[in-house]
């Protein structure tokens, strides 16, 4: 017997693919889901689907290589839109509402190239789980019409990683990676050349420890946030990960003894009601 909740984002996608969607994918579990419902339905009824990936140079790049991976697993029509969030000003500056300025610039971005192909229907990822904590890019999701099938049925992040592997889909048990400006406090201007050394720092510690790891830098100090399990390993090869990350030009490593959490940037702030889906 299928969930309730199962139940109704199955009717959601029905819907949703009675016509042609546009669908923001990013290749994360959330996406996945979404686009491999979509393009199962879209298949029966001969409507298409737009998976749409914003090559973003605030995202790591190993996002868009999983995202064509994940795309050619699934099916639709996967298209790479090319984007520079720092183009804006107001952005470079990382302001409290970044993730609302560059959400409305994205989303406005799908909005354009589903004009450009007659496509009315668009859709994204946010889930159940999302609608509790700091998100202030779900304002700009509901501004601009966008669907939100997985928080409309209610799943949360471990339901939907449980319905991408019954599906089978390779990206269920993927950790999630956010935008790379979370990795700086607010007001920290914003620039490339920073975080492109964040993100190598990130994938050495990706390859040494593995799990959920973020690399949060605050002046000259970088903290690693990561899984508590994975302590031991951290503390164990401590000599070695505090080299490597010297060379890129970190001054001082030091590790968070509360371990990885998402939005840890985001304490002390106090969400607006608007602001929630």
């Amino acid at each position: 017997m299928r969930e309730p909740k199962t139940e109704k984002l199955e009717s959601i996608m029905d819907a949703l693919t009675d016509q042609d969607l546009a669908l923001a994918f990013s290749g994360g579990v959330d996406s996945s889901l979404l686009l491999k419902m979509a393009a199962d339905r879209a298949a029966k009824k001969g409507t298409k689907v737009w998976a749409v990936t914003f090559n973003s140079r605030l995202h790591p790049a190993c996002d868009l290589e999983n995202a064509r991976k994940v795309a050619e697993e699934l099916g639709g029509i996967h298209v790479i839109l090319e984007i520079d969030e720092l183009e804006m000003e107001e952005i470079r500056s990382n302001p409290v509402n970044r993730c609302y300025l560059c959400k409305r610039n994205l989303f406005q971005t799908l909005k354009n190239f589903a004009g450009e192909k007659g496509v009315q229907v668009l859709a994204e990822g946010t889930n159940e789980d999302d609608l509790h904590v700091y998100r202030p890019g779900i304002r700009a999701v509901k501004e601009l019409g966008i669907r939100s099938p997985l928080a409309e049925a209610g799943l949360t992040k471990e339901e939907v990683r449980r319905l991408a592997a019954a599906f089978g889909i390779s990206a269920a048990s993927r950790p999630s990676t956010p935008c790379m400006a979370t990795r700086l406090p607010y007001g920290a201007r914003l620039d490339y050349g920073i975080l492109k050394k964040i993100e190598a720092g990130e994938e050495i510690l990706r390859r040494m420890i593995g799990g959920n790891i973020r690399l949060r830098l605050h002046g000259q100090v970088a903290r690693i946030e990561g899984d508590p399990e994975r302590f031991p390993a951290i503390l164990q090869q401590s000599g070695e990960l505090v080299r490597q990350l010297k060379e890129l030009g970190f001054v001082y490593i030091t590790l968070d003894l509360e371990g990885f959490r998402s939005g840890s940037m985001d304490v002390g702030l106090e969400e607006k009601e608007t602001d929630r889906a």
